[in-house]
């Protein structure tokens, strides 16, 4: 129970604030204030509560605290979810290498906004990108989130600070035309129907793993790790995923990631045939593992799968790169989802059906991703004819034109 005390000494008349404080031996903490309208003002804001419930045992540092966060999230997992995996792991451990590394003014517990907004200054005048440093501060936020609710310290004081990570001339998502996509599985068909039997039997794999990339937007970590059991009648069911290291099996990215994709008659048929008649046995229940029964390599995929049909399929450009010329296949596997995604938006399938179909956790991620697609959908087709086509076509003919003097 807390309350005000008037207390008259030597130096006047004082006002004390008594509060519950688990963590002395009495059991109270004391604040005292000049007037009874500070003492009020302290006693109303919760101060007390929130300096009640601080454990002075836990970390002290912010690099303890960075320790600590780095324990829960491998041991425990965050806020009710499941503990991290390894590769994640690594990615966090590197983030948090920054945190430490900053020299801090103060102790964990007396952490100010600006001390978090000279952190940020700091990420930023550093020589990490503007998009590792927008990371690094997310997991600050991170840590900081966790120390709050576990009663290290009262108050976080990194809401608020933030990087945007996005820029005005970012690039939008890019994918191949219904052409090119059309071109590559003819290049597919024909390395599959190769009289070289190398070419054709590595193609009796990669090719149903094309189709397969086109007609389902699975990613390239689900499509690798496709399950045999997972098969239906009508689709698949995307329920597992290669780790982000490539080093083992384990399930979809987020939970969100599980879910049911129809196929088309003749991709289901392709991608089965492979799986019962020409798949090597393998103890991971993989449809397409690879010749010693482990799962694909990502990388070997496109290099060895993907860009070969890229070349044959004429998807190739030009760039600059260090000063020369270079020919380079003009897509990633990632790419052949961003198709998908373009077809259910010409096909106006809802917006949250789409989220669901490309494994998003939030509709912002679907949003910020395709919605220049979703408002090209919603623009009527408009003529291609500049302001002299249309003076040309007579379209402005009954508005004359304003006299210009000439000096």
């Amino acid at each position: 129970m807390s309350d005000i005390r008037k207390r008259t000494g030597s130096k006047g008349t004082t006002y004390q604030v008594r509060y519950p404080s688990p963590g002395t031996k009495t059991g109270f903490s004391y604040a005292t204030f000049d007037t009874m309208k500070e003492a009020r003002a302290f006693l109303e804001s919760g101060a007390t509560r929130r300096k009640a419930v601080v454990d002075r045992s836990g970390p002290q540092t912010v690099a303890e605290a960075t320790e600590l966060w780095l324990r829960i999230c491998e041991k425990e997992g965050l806020n009710g979810r499941e503990p991290i995996t390894s590769y994640t792991l690594v990615n966090y451990a590197y983030r948090s290498s920054f945190i430490k590394s900053y020299l801090w003014p103060r102790a964990l517990g007396d952490l100010t906004t600006p001390d978090v907004v000279a952190f940020r200054s700091w990420l930023l005048r550093g020589e990490i990108s503007r998009v590792v440093a927008s990371k690094v501060l997310s997991s600050f936020h991170s840590v900081m989130k966790e120390m709050t609710i576990r009663g290290h310290i009262s108050h976080n004081p990194a809401i608020g600070v933030s990087i945007r990570a996005d820029s005005r001339y970012q690039e939008t998502a890019k994918f191949p035309s219904r052409r090119e996509i059309m071109a590559l599985l003819v290049a597919a068909d024909e390395l599959a129907n190769s009289k070289n039997m190398t070419i054709a039997k590595a193609w009796a794999r990669y090719r149903p793993m094309l189709y397969l990339a086109v007609d389902s937007g699975m990613r390239p970590q689900e499509y690798i790790a496709l399950a045999k059991s997972a098969i239906s009648e009508t689709g698949v069911l995307v329920e597992r995923a290669l780790d982000g290291n490539g080093r083992s099996i384990s399930v979809t990215k987020t939970p969100a990631g599980r879910r049911f994709i129809d196929l088309s008659p003749d991709t289901l048929a392709m991608i089965r045939h492979y799986a019962e008649h020409l798949a090597v046995p393998n103890k991971y229940d993989l449809v397409f593992p690879s010749d010693n029964g482990r799962w694909q390599c990502r990388r070997n995929w496109q290099r060895r799968g993907f860009e070969v049909a890229c070349e044959k399929a004429g998807l190739v450009e030009e760039v600059e790169i260090g000063g020369k010329t270079v020919t380079q296949v003009k897509y990633r596997p990632y790419d052949l989802r961003h198709f998908f995604a373009s077809m259910l938006i010409e096909r106006k399938v809802n917006l949250k059906k789409i989220q669901t179909l490309m494994g998003h956790s939030n509709i912002e991620t679907t949003l910020n991703v395709y919605g220049h697609l979703l408002d090209e959908a919603e623009e009527p087709p408009r003529e291609a004819i500049g302001l002299l086509g249309r003076l040309a076509s007579g379209d402005l003919a009954s508005s004359a034109p304003p006299r210009i003097d000439m000096l």
